[in-house]
């Protein structure tokens, strides 16, 4: 079954029919999912999801664009969330560079202090890069991140890119851009790049596939891009799906299989 390794549940977009939604995932083929901290609310949020859905997992961040909300007590703070039963990663963190705010140098400082944490707390990290592809790299290889082990969320760079995380042992994920018209670049990216190191994400309510773009996303949406690395690859969907699930298992340490998929 697919695992989503990077949604965002507990956004507004799914304020009228989240339960229903989630509730219906596990007969589409869904099995597991991640939902992403971005901010201190959404990390609160994911938090109260993953104690009432046993089969989202949850990842403690603060996004570079909202890195202006921390300090040394919300770090505090977030580490303490961060031992809590079902948090699987440190994430998003990582760099922005698409907005001017906040500057590059507040965003590289908790960045690398994030990371610090991911190493405290001995889990993987979820990056969020955009527009920021060199300095992201430097800072990773920096504070030796292949030790940490995580995944590059949405990836957005060419192959040469790719092979610089891949060498440091980090996984890609991969998403809805890869059935767009304009995704050429991606489209070479996962044609280079071992199947064994491919994740499944959605980012949703964002970026759907094709022919739901510009509409909300959820992973019900992911079976198109599962069939857009099938055909890249010439593999069946059914070896993508089975692939990737294990990928998920492995950078997030092996939870178990066969996850009961209900509100509880």
């Amino acid at each position: 079954m697919i695992f989503d390794t990077h949604a965002h549940y507990d956004n507004k977009a799914f304020d009228e029919d989240r339960e229903t939604l989630l509730n219906s995932l596990a007969e589409n083929g869904v099995e597991s999912i991640i939902n992403v901290g971005a901010s201190l609310q959404s990390v609160k949020n994911t938090l109260q999801l993953i104690r009432q859905y046993s089969f989202i997992y949850g990842s403690v961040g603060i996004h570079p664009s909202e890195a202006k909300e921390l300090t040394d007590s919300w770090m505090d703070w977030l580490e303490t969330a961060a031992t809590e039963e079902k948090v699987v990663a440190i994430g998003e963190i990582g760099l922005d560079y698409y907005w001017k705010e906040p500057e590059p140098q507040l965003q590289k400082y908790w960045f690398i202090r994030q990371l610090g944490l991911a190493r405290k707390v001995n889990l993987p990290v979820i990056i969020h890069s955009r527009d920021a592809a060199k300095d992201t790299l430097d800072i990773l290889k920096n504070e030796k991140a292949g030790e940490i082990g995580g995944v590059v969320h949405c990836f957005s760079y060419g192959v040469e890119m790719a092979r610089e995380y891949l060498n440091l042992g980090f996984y890609l994920g991969i998403g809805g851009v890869l059935t767009f018209q304009n995704g050429k670049k991606l489209k070479d990216v996962v044609r280079y790049m071992p199947l064994s190191r491919i994740l499944l994400e959605t980012d949703c309510p964002y970026l759907s596939p094709v022919p739901f773009r510009g509409k909300r996303n959820s992973s019900l949406y992911l079976p198109y891009v599962v069939e857009a690395i099938s055909q890249i690859k010439n593999i069946p969907p059914e070896e993508v799906i089975a692939a990737t699930n294990q990928n998920a298992r492995k950078m997030i340490r092996n939870i178990p299989y066969n996850n009961s998929i209900c509100a509880g």
